[in-house]
């Protein structure tokens, strides 16, 4: 029998795979309109550090509290795979916006900061991070088979290098 979890964790899979073609496509035409890119049409604004703590946020907080609940979560396997995952958003969350805002300061008229960051990108950007914290912090916790992978330190190692 299938648990809701296993079914959440299929449909956000198979959620994340729906919207990237449309994504990327829409991108190809469209630029993101923030940073250098900034322009009107896309709702209301706000602090760009605000707005990149509050969309990023998800991959710290969802991960650190679904992880601990995955059958996996003591395998040093598994906190090595997870490890680069929370360096890299510890970094986009808490460090990117923290120069942001600095620069902010230090320069009256920031180049990111060029009238706010469109709080609805801001909200997709959000979505996002839930679905992919949440496939993240399941997969290496709960459903990935450490046993039957004689090649895991090799493929990390190698994904470290290239990440």
């Amino acid at each position: 029998m299938v648990s809701s979890d296993q079914n959440l964790f299929h449909y956000s899979l198979l959620t994340l795979y729906l919207i990237g073609p449309p994504t990327f496509i829409a991108l190809r035409f469209l630029q993101a309109p923030y940073g250098k890119h900034n322009r009107p049409g896309w709702g209301p604004t706000m602090s760009p550090p605000l707005a990149w703590i509050l969309m990023e946020s998800p991959t710290l907080w969802l991960t650190l509290l679904l992880f601990p609940f995955g059958s996996h979560s003591s395998n040093p396997k598994s906190i090595f795979l997870i490890s680069p995952f929370l360096f890299h958003y510890f970094h986009r969350t808490c460090i990117y916006p923290l120069r942001l805002h600095n620069n902010n300061n230090n320069n009256n008229k920031s180049k990111t900061n060029n009238g706010g960051f469109p709080v609805s990108v801001a909200m997709m950007a959000f979505v996002f991070n839930l679905l992919n914290a949440y496939v993240q912090a399941r997969w290496v916790s709960q459903y990935k088979d450490y046993e039957g992978d004689g090649r895991f330190w090799f493929r990390f190692f190698v994904g470290l290098v290239v990440f």
